[in-house]
């Protein structure tokens, strides 16, 4: 934890204030901070951070909007930090390439709950790229679609995908598990590392970015279908 370097953006300084004491305490100490979306971007393309904390309402412009940009300076876990909590606002989070989403007021223990448990789940150097423990290739080909674990990659019909962090694990998740019933609750738990109760919406929009990539007509998916009642599934051949 030493190493990860995380990046506050928030333009309230006692949230920012708040946010520093806990994480420090937490055993993170590379913290920067930035009040704008000007700020964020010079903060990002020095320090690189492995965590962008990232706050909506911005005084020059929305988080959303840089959102995207941020990553060109590497491959950063963003987590949006809002007052904004309707169902419209988490998914345009999501669309606009957050990995999470907590809405203000929160806990800032949750916070650092949440860094743990994404960097449980692979290790970040410095370089905000993540690393594998152990060199081993692991492909699962699903004949539409193929999952590299150990390039990272997602293929469908044989070209590069662009997969988000996030949801590269969710795909990664299924791929592992085939043919496998998991409820939303299970999902966020797995992948995200904490408590899954009240994060539907994460699931569910993750569920639709993996499907936008994957499937040939996400709105009938024949790869990860819905099992209803239960949850989702990834079947090995499509039913087609």
């Amino acid at each position: 934890m030493e190493n990860t370097k995380i990046l506050i953006v928030d333009d309230e300084p006692a949230i920012v204030k708040m946010l520093q004491m806990v994480l420090r305490k937490e055993g993170f100490n590379r913290i920067y901070t930035a009040g704008s979306c000007a700020e964020a971007l010079r903060e990002m393309e020095v320090h690189r951070a492995d965590i962008v904390l990232l706050d909506v309402m911005l005084p020059d412009g929305s988080g959303f909007d840089i959102c995207s940009r941020l990553r060109t300076f590497g491959s950063p876990h963003v987590l949006f930090l809002t007052a904004k909590a309707s169902d419209l606002d988490v998914l345009t989070g999501f669309a606009m390439g957050g990995d999470d989403y907590v809405t203000k007021p929160f806990n800032p223990l949750e916070i650092a709950a949440r860094i743990k448990a994404r960097l449980r789940r692979g290790g970040w150097g410095n370089t905000g790229v993540q690393v594998q423990e152990q060199p081993i290739q692991r492909v699962w080909d699903f004949g539409r679609f193929v999952l590299d674990e150990t390039a990272g990659e997602l293929k469908v019909l044989g070209d590069p995908v662009p997969c988000p962090a996030q949801v590269f694990q969710l795909l990664l998740y299924f791929c592992k598990h085939p043919g496998v019933v998991f409820s939303k609750s299970q999902l966020y738990e797995a992948v995200w590392g904490i408590d899954g109760m009240g994060e539907d919406n994460t699931v569910m929009v993750h569920i639709r970015r993996i499907r936008e990539r994957i499937e040939e007509n996400p709105s009938d998916p024949h790869y990860l279908v819905t099992v209803r009642g239960l949850g989702y599934k990834l079947v090995k051949e499509s039913k087609r």
